[in-house]
């Protein structure tokens, strides 16, 4: 669907109850960061999908020992829990991975949540 703006703008509606996930790289010594995708879900669930599939997908690229931590994330059940609580709850949730050079952040949030 597709909606006017105040501005008279044309954007694409996004659901009442959508969870917004994000995700981007903060190297070392930079200003800006590098979006790393970006995805709008209708519930979530689905937000928590999203972040696994794309923690996978960093992990993969980093070296072992960076890794790890991502990893356990992506298999720690009761952590995965604890993120579906928070998000029905109406906070964002957070993960950050990192390597000696670059943070990433991988976030979900219910819009209209700006933390």
């Amino acid at each position: 669907m597709v909606t006017a703006t105040p501005h008279g703008r044309l954007t694409a509606a996004e659901p009442e109850n959508a969870y917004r996930c994000w995700a981007a790289a903060y190297p070392a010594n930079e200003t800006r960061s590098i979006p790393l995708g970006a995805h709008t879900t209708p519930s979530p669930r689905l937000a928590l999908r999203w972040l696994r599939e794309r923690t996978r997908n960093i992990t993969d690229q980093l070296d072992a020992a960076y890794a790890r931590p991502g990893r356990h994330w992506l298999n720690d059940e009761p952590e995965h829990e604890r993120a579906l609580a928070i998000l029905t709850g109406g906070t964002a949730y957070q993960l950050t991975l990192h390597d000696e050079n670059t943070r990433y952040v991988l976030v979900a949030c219910p819009l209209g949540v700006t933390s």
